[in-house]
């Protein structure tokens, strides 16, 4: 399997994963305050990875970037609490589309500070995609309510922490990147969750620890992503998560998506595949060129 092949499959597994991890979270919000539930996602989660911490005696917390880790942790917090509080206000399909700013504000942002180029079919995959979003939203019918701010707000703030997590994979593994964030999360929505504290239902609990492994899935699969390959390249595929939230929306939470969110999901679709396709076919292309110059 070639690099931007794996990388894609981890993009897909990352979103499968992502998009489970905001459904548990907003079921675990039908009892519980969203600080509790954001300490708790992150709490749990550091103790799934605690076994691996001890077994590499603490070698895992390596790093020459201690003060990168804690600034994007620092910026990961509010991006947690007001994309979780937005889970109780906002149906799961409508901020799955919201979330489509983020690869427009990544590939921006890779471009300017990460150096990235970005090639004709990127642009296209994202404006196909872009389409497809429009189709979704239909602007000007949409109500700006404090749900939809606090989902953009935060999307913003994790288009950031992506550029962060890029530069962080040039030095320290997937691993450690999820140990600091893990860590550092932990302590930080510590001091935020002992002013609201509400203890958790057994089923809220269990919803948590779903969510704490999905979430772990999740930061695994896209920081070695992004190890691989470009920041710009990846971004076109979130676009397929919003078929994954009409589901869980559709299923769980009784959220019926209309025909326009359908149609703007396959042309979304569309524009994934065919970015798919040309990464293959890139890929196999510089192989090719590679065999012709050793021979």
């Amino acid at each position: 399997m070639s690099k931007n092949v794996f990388a894609i499959s981890l993009i897909f597994i990352s979103i499968f994963f992502g998009t489970t991890m905001g459904t548990l979270m907003k079921l675990a919000q039908n009892d519980l305050n969203v600080y509790t539930a954001g300490f708790l996602r992150f709490f749990l989660g550091f103790l799934i990875i605690l076994p691996y911490i001890l077994k590499t005696k603490f070698k895992v917390y390596q790093t020459p970037n201690l003060k990168i880790h804690l600034i994007r942790s620092s910026l990961n917090l509010p991006a947690m609490l007001l994309g979780f509080a937005a889970l109780s206000l906002v149906p799961l399909e409508k901020i799955s589309a919201l979330h489509f700013i983020v690869p427009f504000i990544v590939t921006i942002l890779a471009v300017v500070f990460l150096k990235e180029k970005i090639r004709y079919y990127r642009i296209s995959a994202l404006i196909i995609g872009f389409i497809g979003m429009l189709i979704i939203l239909r602007p000007g019918i949409i109500d700006i309510s404090i749900g939809i701010q606090m989902t953009l707000i935060s999307s913003f703030i994790w288009a950031v922490v992506i550029i962060i997590t890029k530069k962080l994979t040039k030095d320290d593994s997937s691993i450690t990147i999820l140990t600091y964030q893990y860590t550092f999360m932990t302590i930080l929505s510590f001091f935020t969750v002992i002013l609201f504290w509400q203890t958790p239902s057994l089923i809220s609990f269990f919803y948590l620890l779903l969510a704490a492994i999905s979430g772990t899935i999740l930061h695994i699969a896209l920081n070695h992503a992004y190890k691989l390959v470009d920041v710009s390249m990846t971004q076109p595929f979130s676009f397929v998560g919003l078929i994954i939230a009409s589901l869980y929306g559709y299923f769980i939470f009784d959220e019926k998506p209309d025909l326009y969110t359908w149609i703007g999901a396959l042309i979304i679709f569309v524009g994934v595949t065919l970015i798919t396709i040309r990464e293959i076919k890139l890929n196999k292309d510089l192989i090719k060129s590679k065999i012709n110059i050793n021979s």
